[in-house]
């Protein structure tokens, strides 16, 4: 099974800009100093409250320079706000510096005012996925390529650099809405998965796509990975006590977001976002701890991870070592310490 920490690169209250990237960057060197196989970069734009992980191409280019070992992931590159060729140039740079260390993790992103600051409809975000998708993977892989499409066209496009990686890196694709889930297994891509509700309901979905997968004569199972709020503490009282106010501060912080872009154009009346914040408003941190998060000491966590690999036959974790981006920074160094040498060895 595959362990990766999952890195907003947050912004501490209290804390500056330069702060949250020398944190940031000081997780990194413990995840490689301690063995952890994947770092994973989201991609938030316009939330300064929040998050100074706006260019995470930028950053993976700043680990790979950092590191020799840990895989660098992005999770998830938002693929309708960039430009095919540019972004594709980018990861391969990336791949390049990184000698073949990049995981490109993609997806379309579920916040509507993200799209607004950026000047594109929300509306277009699944057809804009698919054609900057195939673009790139085109332009990774011929020599060179021509493509016509709704939003980009190019002739005879010779895209230099070519991946490290051959013949291109690992592409995987976040799933969330159930339609989502068979679309990506038909297409034969690995997913990301990040409940909405608790862990055990995402198996109907996970089930969706492993049978797209096999019926489109995909080999093997098709992978999924799962983004998981994880905290591992020294001992079963501060597993729960250090990282209970940003866990809750999370939630919160998610319910808003969602009754925000309820109804904001390009999202669908019926969605489910305004239920989802009402039941996050009313979320207590004993419910979260019943099957929407894992906490514990080492032997706790893995006996959950088991039981949860078990479940939805997971290939790996994207844990969320900083659910709310408020636990200090040195529990989360000590979580992924804790993580990396005590959890994961139980896997091998």
């Amino acid at each position: 099974m595959e362990f990766g920490m999952f890195h907003q690169f947050p912004v501490v209250p209290g804390g500056s800009e330069g702060d949250a990237f020398a944190r940031g960057f000081e997780q990194v060197d413990a995840a490689e100093r301690y063995g952890l196989d994947a770092m994973w970069l989201a991609e938030l734009h316009v939330d300064p409250a929040r998050s100074v992980l706006a260019a995470p191409m930028t950053i993976a280019s700043a680990i790979a320079s950092r590191t020799e070992r840990i895989r660098i992931g992005i999770a998830v590159q938002v693929l309708p706000l960039c430009h095919p060729l540019r972004i594709a140039e980018e990861a391969a740079t990336v791949d390049q510096v990184s000698k073949g260390r990049l995981i490109f993790g993609v997806g379309r992103s579920g916040l509507p005012r993200t799209y607004e600051a950026y000047g594109i409809p929300y509306a277009e975000s699944k057809d804009r996925f698919a054609e900057t998708l195939h673009v790139i993977e085109q332009a990774w892989t011929q020599p060179r390529f021509s493509y016509e499409g709704h939003y980009y066209s190019f002739d005879n496009v010779a895209l230099t650099p070519k991946p490290h990686q051959k013949p291109l890196p690992p592409i995987r694709v976040a799933a969330s809405s159930p339609d989502t889930f068979p679309a990506i297994g038909k297409l034969g891509y690995p997913i990301f998965v990040m409940p909405r509700g608790t862990f055990s309901d995402m198996l109907p979905a996970i089930l969706s796509y492993r049978a797209a997968y096999r019926e489109a004569g995909h080999p093997g199972n098709g992978q999924v990975y799962m983004r998981v709020p994880l905290y591992v503490g020294d001992t079963a009282e501060r597993a729960r006590s250090e990282p209970e106010p940003s866990i809750m501060h999370f939630f919160r912080e998610q319910a808003a977001r969602l009754r925000a872009s309820a109804n904001r154009p390009g999202t669908s009346a019926n969605d489910g976002r305004t239920e989802r914040a009402a039941m996050l408003d009313t979320l207590t941190y004993e419910d979260a701890i019943r099957g929407k998060i894992i906490i514990g000491t080492p032997d706790q966590v893995a006996a959950q991870l088991h039981a949860l690999k078990e479940e939805l036959g997971l290939d790996g974790i994207l844990a969320e070592l900083n659910t709310g981006g408020q636990i200090p920074h040195d529990c989360v160094v000590n979580a992924l310490r804790l993580l990396c040498q005590e959890v994961k060895p139980m896997f091998h």
